[in-house]
């Protein structure tokens, strides 16, 4: 780990040490059916939802009670629900008839799952079963670029400068504290540089004051 990397990542153990997935869940169904509904859609909007869906609909069992059109009512204030609706009864489908109800924990059995790519299969290694693993999505895409972290133009390779970069141990929080600091300062469209506690080694924010 060379010493930018080191200093990035002590500063974001410092102010997000405490953080964790937004989303809210309380079995491993629950959050495979969080982070496919997060998709395009805010962690706010996708915990009103699924505070709706869960009380009922927390088991592959359960989930496949429901029809496809009943799903898409109760999920049709997160982005792409007719898609997202597809794939989470495919899934728990797939999970009831393979996995017992359960949920697998391998990179390439999770992927096999409808909904599931590799950014959410990492989610859940991470969040669940406590697996070294980066899960890359658009805020880590963003900030790790902009830090100088990663400048692959895909998510995956991101995804391998990271490993590369960060010891194995701190992927997992890396990963959160990637994401804290994109929803708080790195935003998107308007980052907030003046009240950051990284410009000093930022690459973004030395190409923008020159």
């Amino acid at each position: 780990m060379n010493d930018k990397t080191k200093h990035i990542l002590t500063q974001l153990r410092l102010h997000y040490s405490d953080t964790t997935t937004a989303l809210i869940f309380s079995n491993p169904f629950e959050l495979l059916i969080a982070v496919i509904l997060s998709a395009q859609c805010t962690d706010e909007r996708t915990n009103k939802v699924t505070a709706r869906l869960f009380p009922q609909y927390n088991t592959p069992e359960k989930m496949m009670e429901l029809t496809q059109g009943q799903l898409e009512h109760l999920i049709h204030d997160c982005g792409l629900f007719r898609n997202k609706a597809r794939n989470i009864l495919a899934a728990s489908n797939m999970l009831a008839a393979h996995y017992q109800g359960r949920l697998p924990e391998q990179l390439d059995e999770l992927m096999k799952l409808p909904g599931v790519g590799r950014k959410t299969a990492n989610v859940l290694l991470s969040n669940l079963f406590h697996k070294p693993a980066i899960a890359v999505d658009t805020h880590v895409f963003r900030v790790s670029r902009r830090l100088g972290l990663a400048v692959g133009d895909t998510p995956f390779k991101v995804e391998k400068e990271l490993m590369a970069g960060i010891p194995q141990q701190d992927w997992g929080d890396a990963h959160h504290w990637l994401i804290w600091h994109g929803r708080k300062i790195c935003k998107a469209r308007k980052p907030d540089c003046e009240n950051c506690f990284l410009t000093g080694v930022c690459s973004y924010y030395q190409e923008i004051k020159n």
